[in-house]
């Protein structure tokens, strides 16, 4: 059975200018290795003529691999299109978001993220990601914060050791 896709673009998706929503659950969801190998097929079957869905669709599978090495690949494919088809920029922002954020390219994942949010203000899974992502740049500032401060603990007691170790003077 083939995988439930994001979305099916026809030539007028953008014009009634509706929101793009995700479903959440189904982003974070892995695709199974057999439905991502029937959006692999069809891609590799399209070879160098491949059209915008598919490579789309094959992306968004990579997306939502466990695999770095698929995200990465989903990556890649996605900012190709974003670069590539003006037409098809608001479609990949979230999925760029949310590659780079499984990443941990948080920057990035932000900046796209931030570009969504400026079309599509009310966008519920742009909304929940930015938190995601806002947590985990504070989180990880916390934990880089407390391993400087253990550093810094650390070779103070190292030097109080020295200082106190060394040859004593009377």
């Amino acid at each position: 059975m083939p995988p439930s896709l994001p979305c099916e673009w026809d030539n007028d998706f953008w014009a009634d200018e509706r929101s793009f929503h995700l479903d959440a659950a189904d982003v974070e969801s892995p695709l199974k290795p057999e439905e991502l190998q029937v959006l692999r097929a069809q891609y590799e079957k399209e070879g160098e003529y491949v059209g915008l869905q598919t490579k789309f669709n094959y992306a968004w599978g990579l997306i939502k691999s466990t695999s770095r090495p698929d995200q990465q690949e989903g990556v890649r494919l996605l900012s190709e299109i974003f670069r590539n088809s003006r037409e098809r920029r608001r479609e990949c922002l979230y999925y760029l978001a949310l590659g780079n954020y499984k990443l941990g390219n948080y920057a990035e994942a932000r900046r796209y993220n931030e570009l969504l949010l400026e079309l599509e203000p009310a966008n519920l899974q742009a909304g929940s990601l930015k938190s995601l992502i806002d947590e985990k740049v504070a989180k990880e500032g916390l934990v880089g914060a407390a391993i400087v401060g253990g550093i810094v603990v650390a070779a103070g007691v190292v030097g109080s050791l020295l200082l106190r170790g060394g040859p004593r003077r009377s």
